[in-house]
Parts: C-alpha cells; sequence; structure tokens
C-alpha cells in the first residue's frame, strides 16, 4: 500500500507541474497564433481598438507583457520539472505529462477566455462578425482540451493501479 501511495504521490507532482507548463502553454499558443500569425485580436484591442499607429504600439506592449509573463512561469516550471526529475526514483509518464499539459492549456484559455472575452472583454477571439460563436467556440475547445487531459490521465492512473477497463 506504501509503494502505490508513493507512485500517486509522484504521479500527482508530474501532473501538477505538467499543468503549470500547460498553463504557460495554452498562453504561448493564444498570443504566438492568435495575436501575431493570425492578428485576430491582441491584449486589448477592445479597449484601444489597433485603428492608429499608437495604439498599434500600446497593444503591442501588452502583447509583450503577456509573452514576458508565459516565458517567466514557463521558465519557472521547466526548473520545477527538473528538481522533480532529480529526486525522482520511478518511470514517468509521457501520458500523464502529456494529460497534464492538455489540461493546463486548455484551463489557461478556459479562464482567459471566460475573463477577457466574456466578463471584463478586453478582446474577443476574433472581433467582428459571428464574434460570440468564435468566442464560444475558443471556449469549447478549452473545454474539450481539459477533458482530454482529464480522461488520459485516468487512463494511466488505471494502468498504474493495476486495474484493466
Amino acid at each position: 500500500m506504501k509503494v502505490k501511495n508513493e507512485v500517486r504521490k509522484r504521479s500527482t507532482l508530474l501532473i501538477g507541474e505538467g499543468i503549470f507548463l500547460g498553463l504557460r502553454l495554452g498562453g504561448f499558443i493564444d498570443g504566438i497564433l492568435l495575436h501575431q500569425i493570425l492578428q485576430w485580436h491582441h491584449m486589448i484591442s477592445n479597449i484601444q481598438p489597433p485603428t492608429t499607429i499608437s495604439n498599434i504600439d500600446l497593444n503591442m506592449v501588452w502583447d509583450a507583457l503577456f509573452h514576458a509573463l508565459d516565458w517567466t512561469f514557463t521558465v519557472i516550471g521547466v526548473i520545477l520539472l527538473w528538481e522533480a526529475g532529480k529526486h525522482h526514483d520511478g518511470a514517468w509518464s509521457l501520458q500523464t505529462f502529456i494529460g497534464s499539459i492538455l489540461m493546463g492549456s486548455g484551463l489557461f484559455n478556459l479562464v482567459e477566455g471566460l475573463i477577457d472575452h466574456q466578463i471584463i472583454g478586453i478582446h474577443h477571439v476574433k472581433p467582428g462578425t459571428n464574434e460570440l460563436a468564435w468566442d464560444l467556440g475558443f471556449l469549447a475547445l478549452s473545454t474539450l482540451l481539459i477533458i482530454t487531459g482529464w480522461i488520459i490521465i485516468q487512463k494511466i492512473r488505471i494502468q498504474e493501479s493495476g486495474v484493466r477497463s
């Protein structure tokens, strides 16, 4: 019983670190894909529409601050994962790690989508025609990532406990 508890404890640490990194990777995907590549929105594009050079500059600064925060927390997540790996005496589960990253990424986008898009409205996924549909699709995709990650983790935990589904 003590061995199973230790395996579950190590698995829980890996899940926590994976979720932490997933939160940040979700932020990077949002910032790089939606802000920079597709240029659908910026951090404060509903507050300061990017219709003038000064507003574009201001939006770029806020996007950069967003990326700097993501980068900082990603570095912290990698350090935490490295430290945990030095003290880990069992095999790590890639599936658990991937599942937790999916959960973290979905969680970031769900919270960010609810707060930034719906509650305070500083920007929307794709402003203009069908704005609400894009926002709801973003929330649905985020929820799907969380559920998929959770299912992956649960399948591995069942396997680790010796129970077959």
